[in-house]
């Protein structure tokens, strides 16, 4: 692997318009002689106090990237034009006198300091001017000069010194300037322990994964040579392949196999690479691959907000769960048919790491399931893990609340697709329901119920939890998982938990049953006040639904069936199902593990949205009124159509008879 330079260079951020680099540091440091000097290539004899912008020929380095230098002035009166600059500068060069060491202890003292009090975060290069003038009786090296001072300031990215009287190594400062902006070292490396920052693990672990095609754990000639290409716009002599393989396994056997270099392999070459000084090479591969210089995939990679009504959601396309389904298997290392939270880890390791409470050094990598409302959603296996059909849920769930991020997780995942074939917006619930179908793959589900009504058992069981083990809660929550269907095809279904006490805020928007495919209330069939409750939150979402065009079909499930139901049960359940025109109440028993298909009914009606919708008296009396309107207007419309055509025989008549006479 090879190249780098210019590529890197026009895909920089800093390179967008040119590099600039501001130049501070003590007044007679040798600030404006070294700016004369890089830019004209000659010692000035008179420099003013103060440069205005100086832009250096753009063919003076490699990358061909113009760079504007920014002299300023350390003086009191200008302190606030200075911080200005500072600000706006993509790299900074703080000067010191070699022969006034008090110029190298102001670095130390005020400069680095202040910079961090401005907040400029940029790289920042320190430049000993004057190094013809040092005196060099008690000599002592550059390196133990810094060393300190580098230690305690892990901003300087280089140190240098230079001559601009007898122009020794001037175009250096500012070339390694620009290289810093260009190229920097702080997001690839870690200085001090001599290894590459895992952010930049995680991007080339992920590089490599797409480019392993064939999915074997190492990147073969073949796919090395697709790298180079790609990369660098070259390919790669079998000679040359042969040398990088040769200088990897001498350095580190496992870093090469039968198969082709390994993945230790590749990333032991960037660290090669940068520890050489060649870190254009690793930034024109991340580049290319669309990192930015936060090691994030920049914007125009990933999807922009995506539009859509209130009354559509979105699901994963059938080429993105194949995607999901093959890297399901790529990751199930131990082959038992489900994902372990290590290998879940592992199979995320490719995306930035987030901060996390869980962890106070904000490096911890949680799976982007970790927390609400994603954590303890999904059925896992006895161990912990997460079977396919739970890993999907994880995903489709996490789709339908949050389809950006969803995308964003598959493409950090290894998903090499257009972001835009992952997903599909589904059609209008509105239209469903002229359709009387509904084509959607994902139904979304609100349980309502009182407090103790067995919501919260509903949905663990739906999960596949032990009644031993369900607990009851008063917090919003959701659980998903397949619902298998006759003919063999299955759907996702996910139960959100509203509390009793949430649903007046969930019905103070005009929309806020738009994203709800159906609506579960749940009663404790023992309890006849639990009941009347559902039957409330029943007539409320149904009345919210009439009056805001969103009504949704509606069941009523009548829990704790294990229990002696209250003595009106069966004949106020009757009642209200035939009032409402809605199905009579599903018995079931958490207890007694008995659901009388429960969830395939919920899915069932949820795909017929034109049934099982609840009338209430207010929305058949506005019904009725409605009907008694269009009758009034079509007997006035016929009526009119009559008397149009009885003036048009008239007409007609009066013409004939006046023909006659």
């Amino acid at each position: 692997m090879a190249g780098g330079g210019a590529a890197a260079a026009r895909a920089a951020p800093g390179a967008r318009g040119g590099v600039r680099i501001v130049v501070a540091g003590d007044r007679g440091t040798g600030k404006s002689s070294l700016i004369v000097t890089a830019a004209a290539d000659t010692f000035p004899i008179n420099v003013p106090p103060l440069l205005p912008p100086t832009r250096l020929p753009d063919d003076l380095y490699p990358d061909r990237v113009p760079v504007t230098i920014i002299d300023t002035s350390s003086s009191m009166e200008n302190r606030g034009r200075l911080a200005e600059e500072l600000k706006r500068a993509d790299a900074v060069v703080l000067t010191y006198a070699c022969d006034q060491p008090a110029t190298l202890d102001r670095l130390s003292t005020f400069w680095l300091p202040e910079l961090r009090r401005l907040e400029v975060k940029v790289p920042v290069i320190v430049v000993g001017c004057k190094l013809d003038l040092r005196d060099d009786e008690h000599p002592l090296s550059l390196e133990q000069v810094m060393s300190p001072i580098m230690q305690q300031f892990r901003e300087i990215e280089t140190c240098i010194e230079c001559s601009a009287f007898k122009q020794i190594q001037v175009p250096e400062v500012f070339y390694y300037a620009q290289k810093a902006v260009l190229h920097p070292t702080a997001p690839l490396f870690d200085q001090e322990a001599q290894t590459l920052k895992p952010r930049c693990v995680r991007a080339l672990k992920r590089i490599f994964i797409l480019c392993d095609h064939d999915r074997d754990g190492a990147l073969s000639d073949a796919e090395l040579n697709d790298f180079q290409v790609k990369c660098f716009n070259a390919p790669l002599q079998p000679s040359e392949i042969v040398g990088v393989k040769r200088v990897v396994q001498e350095k580190l056997p496992e870093g090469v196999n039968d198969r082709g270099l390994t993945l230790t392999g590749f990333l032991f070459l960037h660290a090669l690479f940068i520890e050489k000084g060649r870190l254009e090479t690793t930034w024109t591969v991340l580049r290319k691959f669309g990192y930015n210089n936060d090691i994030r995939l920049s914007d125009d990679q990933l999807p922009p907000p995506i539009k859509r009504a209130p009354d559509q959601s979105v699901e994963l396309t059938s080429e993105a769960l194949d995607f999901l389904r093959g890297i399901f298997l790529l990751f199930d290392s131990d082959g038992d048919g489900a994902l372990n939270p290590t290998e879940l880890e592992d199979l995320f390791s490719t995306a930035p790491e987030r901060s996390s409470v869980l962890c106070f050094l904000h490096t911890y990598i949680p799976v982007p399931w970790d927390g609400a409302p994603y954590k303890d959603a999904a059925e896992k296996t006895a161990l912990g893990g997460l079977a396919l059909d739970g890993f999907l849920s994880e995903w489709a769930l996490m789709t339908l609340l949050d389809p950006v991020r969803s995308i964003e997780n598959l493409i950090y995942c290894g998903y090499a697709g257009d972001p835009s074939s992952a997903i599909r917006i589904t059609r209008r619930r509105r239209l469903d329901r002229k359709k009387q179908r509904s084509e959607r793959n994902v139904f979304q589900c609100f349980v309502f119920g009182p407090k103790k009504a067995g919501k919260s058992a509903l949905l663990n069981s739906f999960i596949g939890r032990p009644f031993a083990d369900m607990a009851s809660t008063s917090e919003e929550r959701y659980a998903v998982n397949a619902v298998d269907l006759p003919g063999g095809t299955k759907k996702t279904l996910i139960l959100r938990e509203i509390p009793e006490d949430g649903v007046p805020k969930l019905l103070y928007t005009k929309d806020s049953l738009a994203a709800c495919d159906i609506a579960v209330f749940v009663h404790d069939r023992s309890d006849e006040f639990s009941w009347k409750r559902a039957t409330d939150l029943l007539v409320k979402v149904a009345s919210h639904g009439e009056a805001n065009g969103c009504e949704v079909p509606c069941l009523i499930v009548a829990a704790k069936d294990d229990l002696d139901p209250f003595t009106t049960e069966i004949q106020d359940s009757t009642r209200v199902s035939q009032d409402m025109g809605i199905e009579a109440p599903i018995p079931v028993s958490n207890r007694l593990r008995d659901f009388n298909n429960v969830f395939l009914r919920i899915v069932s009606a949820a795909e017929h949205p034109h049934l099982s919708i609840p009338e209430t008296e207010a929305g058949k009396s506005r019904k009725q009124y409605h009907r008694l309107v269009n009758r009034s207007l079509m007997f006035v419309s016929v009526g009119a159509a009559v008397a149009i055509v009885g003036l048009a025989a008239y007409r007609v008549y009066a013409a004939r008879k006046n023909a006659s006479s």
